[in-house]
């Protein structure tokens, strides 16, 4: 066995624990080595102060601590397997049964019999008197050392058949840190963060830290240790994504962008035929200074539907294009993609910009002309789709990559579009699903960031009203009115698992009661939903835009898509099935015309807690920033962003709701350093370096947009 002990060993050498045990903390918990198991901390702790009489004690939920002595074990056969049996004597003579089902044989070697002992369970009643299963027992030497808030450690039924339950997990955590006490001293781990910002926020050395939070002498004490150990966890992990980002836009050559040319003066002063927001002038600004010192641009762009981001996109374009470089905007579905093109071309008119499209359903024969002007740089801008990363597509000099809703395309994607140019494309990342700020400090911690945080003029904030099903007939004959002011209607259903044939089958039931309700013979309706074929889907879609239909039935396949400035009303049907930011995204749908819009959620009369927040939020606010720290609270971080950012969320101690103030006091401390200290090299700073380099080693690199 090694000796002594270190964070690194693997757990198998700690005694008590052996291979088979360390097989199964792995898998379970984990758990690999010492340090993974000194940092699995205790979720709750329970107040074990006081101690009772057997005689008193009252059979139910709440777990109650007596003194006295175990005696008189054994084992009884049962039909399937064995069971231990045993009698407890507290202090004053009482007796109470103990009875043990499971790890009969661990039990029986290891329990204190006929010495003092503490014991800790719940007391039921049994054959007219109580009787306690499962109990945990502590010797009073442990009992003595164990801390009056007494850790409660997550666990598993098999780790439990090991005799590693929450009281097991405890006492091999104590026989760690009694080990490195004994070999290291009270400095029994080494420390991680230099004595200044220890000093600055009061923060305890770690393995004060972390004495605190296993065995917490009081309240006080376990809060000052889980914040030292919060506080660590997000400084390095910002040291981390701020020094990224200084590399990528600081190191990372960029093509510089030096003029604003023809391109770009022509169509802001001939084609654009309105004022721009003050926010989107804002974000052009930013964007420019980015682009035109020769250092590489990675910026992500926030903006609700509708904002504007489309209009910042083609202007930055534009800019690429007068310094002799092709852009190139990535749209996750096809539909969006032809509808970049169809607004680029009528915006830019008779402008010399040749603009092309790239899908998936582009033929052969078209294909070519395109794939030629990319190589030769007569096609300046390219909208498409995941067709674009194929290797045959070869550009002349890319210098702008637009991503527009980012979280839909992979890591592996975006590297390889990065990678059709010899130097690295300035990056602009569009995204109208509104990230809350603790989440983009850490999921996209490394991007310079800008919002729009204004609607053009003339926009209507969109009135927004919750129905039940009760109230049905009302909706309708609404429906009918603003059909008969020319309107258009949305009539959305949700995904009711991952499964097109059940969403189909919700869809197709509520077209049926709409056609009774809105007959053929006076009502043309589009249905829209994932088992289409394309090309019929984007028939359906086309015909709805050109008015040749009024009602549009569909699944969230419109959440990304069509433009239509006519479609004043939205009907979510089962509105509580969706979550807040879905419904955001959706009710963006409309509201994009002069016309008063409207947003109705239909729901059951009955609702629970969660799902009546969720409605009445979207009925309070069209902020979408509010709207995302609300889901973000309701969901939790990992819902929010999906399986594809796994190993960006797997923070181990602190809360990214919870603790959001001490998140921005990390970065703030982090990015204060690093302006000092780019390359953390200073003598003060080594085991800052350490840390990052730890955790660089650690984490897959998610956060690299480009």
């Amino acid at each position: 066995m090694p000796e002594p002990l270190n964070a690194s060993t693997p757990i198998e050498f700690l005694k008590g624990i052996g291979p088979k045990r360390a097989e199964a903390l792995a898998e379970d918990l984990g758990i690999r080595t010492c340090g993974d198991l000194l940092f699995h901390l205790p979720f709750r702790y329970e107040d074990r102060t006081g101690f009772h009489r057997v005689s008193q004690a009252v059979p139910g939920p709440v777990q109650l601590q007596f003194r006295g002595t175990i005696r008189n074990i054994k084992e009884v056969q049962q039909k399937r397997g064995r069971r231990l049996e045993a009698e407890f004597v507290d202090e004053h003579g009482d007796t109470l049964s103990l009875v043990w089902f499971k790890g009969v044989q661990w039990v029986a070697r290891n329990l204190p019999v006929g010495q003092p002992c503490v014991l800790w369970g719940r007391v039921s009643e049994y054959k007219g008197g109580v009787n306690m299963a499962h109990p945990e027992v502590l010797t009073m030497q442990e009992a003595r050392s164990a801390s009056a808030l007494h850790p409660v450690y997550s666990s598993t039924e098999r780790l439990g058949r090991f005799g590693l339950n929450s009281n097991g997990l405890a006492k091999a955590v104590q026989r760690l840190i009694g080990h490195l006490r004994k070999v290291h001293g009270e400095d029994w781990i080494p420390e991680t963060l230099p004595p200044g910002i220890l000093a600055m926020r009061g923060m305890p050395a770690l393995a004060v830290a972390l004495d605190h939070v296993h065995q917490p002498a009081d309240v006080q004490a376990e809060r000052l240790g889980r914040f030292r150990l919060k506080f660590e966890e997000f400084l390095f992990l910002q040291l981390l994504l701020v020094q990224h980002r200084n590399a990528q836009t600081q190191d990372l050559p960029g093509v510089a962008f030096t003029q604003v040319g023809d391109a770009f003066n022509r169509f802001y002063g001939e084609r654009i035929p309105f004022e721009l927001t003050g926010a989107q002038k804002r974000v052009i600004r930013e964007i420019r200074e980015d682009t035109r010192h020769g250092r590489h641009m990675n910026r992500l762009l926030q903006g609700d539907v509708g904002s504007g981001k489309t209009m910042v996109a083609l202007l930055t374009a534009l800019l690429a294009v007068d310094n002799g470089c092709q852009a190139c905007i990535m749209a996750p579905t096809e539909i969006l993609a032809q509808q970049h093109l169809a607004s680029f071309r009528d915006m830019l008119g008779d402008l010399p910009i040749r603009v092309e499209l790239l899908t998936g359903s582009v033929k052969t024969a078209d294909r070519k002309p395109i794939l030629e002007g990319l190589a030769d740089g007569t096609v300046h801008l390219l909208v498409g789709t995941h067709a674009v990363l194929e290797p045959k597509v070869v550009f002349h000099r890319l210098g702008l990559v637009v991503i527009d809703e980012q979280h839909r395309f992979g890591v592996a994607q975006r590297a390889r579009l990065w990678a059709k140019a010899d130097i690295p494309p300035h990056v602009l990342v569009m995204t109208a699903t509104p990230i809350p700020r603790t989440l983009s400090m850490t999921v996209y911690g490394d991007l310079d960031l800008s919002v729009i945080d204004e609607l053009p003029p003339g926009r209507k904030p969109i009135r927004t009203v919750h129905r039940t099903d009760a109230q049905r007939l009302g909706v309708f004959g609404f429906m009918r009115d603003q059909i008969a002011e020319g309107r258009q209607v949305y009539v959305v259903y949700p995904l009711i698992e991952e499964s097109a044939q059940l969403d189909h089958k919700d869809l197709m039931d509520g077209y049926e009661s709409l056609t009774r309700h809105f007959p053929p013979t006076e009502y043309r309706i589009s249905v829209v939903h994932g088992r289409m074929k394309p090309e019929d889907k984007d028939m359906e879609m086309q015909r709805f835009a050109q008015g040749v239909t009024q009602i549009m039935v569909a699944t969230t396949v419109i959440e990304v898509g069509v433009n239509v400035p006519n479609a004043s009303v939205m009907v979510i049907e089962s509105a509580t099935r969706f979550g807040l930011s879905q419904l955001h995204q959706l009710r963006g749908r409309v509201g994009r015309g002069a016309n008063q819009s409207f947003c109705i959620l239909m729901s059951d009369k009955e609702l629970g807690k969660e799902a009546r927040r969720r409605l009445e939020t979207m009925v309070r606010t069209q902020d979408g920033f509010e709207i995302a720290e609300v889901d973000l609270e309701l969901r939790g971080p990992g819902d929010l962003m999906g399986t594809q950012q796994s190993g960006v969320l797997d923070l181990k101690v602190a809360d990214l709701i919870k603790d959001r103030v001490l998140l921005e006091d990390a970065r703030d401390i982090a990015r204060r350093i690093l302006n000092e200290d780019p390359g953390l090299d200073g003598a003060g700073h080594a085991l800052l370096k350490a840390g990052v380099e730890r955790l660089r080693a650690e984490r897959p690199d998610w956060s690299r947009i480009s």
